[in-house]
């Protein structure tokens, strides 16, 4: 039990990292969320990244029906020239954030990718994104919208 009449916001959090925090982690935890702007906005996102200018693959027969997860759909989003940009210039802000955001006395950062529906872009980004960031992070993906139509 913790008496938090008198403590502040600050103080309370030193004492639930204390006790429940995760011990000895030195490294903030990355959460990527991708999701569907017509579904609304993922409430625990720190910081979105809206990923609606790339080209679609739901407009392409083929690869309507699948998944970012999937192969052909990831190659058709992320072998563009701005889908590569787009990579590097993530890269380099959350490169910029994270050290800033774990030098605020944070342990985590969600943040949010969103495509119009949340199965094909998104996805795509936020795999590539944690594949890029895993070596020096612990990160979850969560691809909130996945299953929806």
């Amino acid at each position: 039990v913790v008496d938090t009449g008198r403590l502040t916001g600050q103080e309370l959090k030193v004492i639930v990292q204390e006790r429940y925090g995760r011990h000895g982690a030195t490294r903030l935890g990355l959460a990527l969320v991708s999701f569907g702007f017509k579904h609304g906005l993922p409430t625990e996102a720190d910081v979105v990244l809206d990923v609606r200018f790339l080209p679609n693959p739901y407009f392409v027969e083929a690869l309507s029906v699948r998944t970012g997860l999937e192969e052909a759909v990831a190659s058709y989003v992320l072998e563009n020239d701005d889908a590569r940009e787009f990579l590097e210039r993530a890269l380099g802000l959350l490169s910029f954030l994270i050290p800033r955001c774990e030098a605020e006395g944070k342990t985590y950062l969600t943040v949010g990718i969103g495509c119009t529906g949340g199965r094909h872009r998104s996805v795509a980004i936020a795999e590539a994104l944690a594949r890029d960031l895993g070596a020096s992070y612990p990160i979850t993906v969560r691809h909130r919208d996945l299953e929806r139509k």
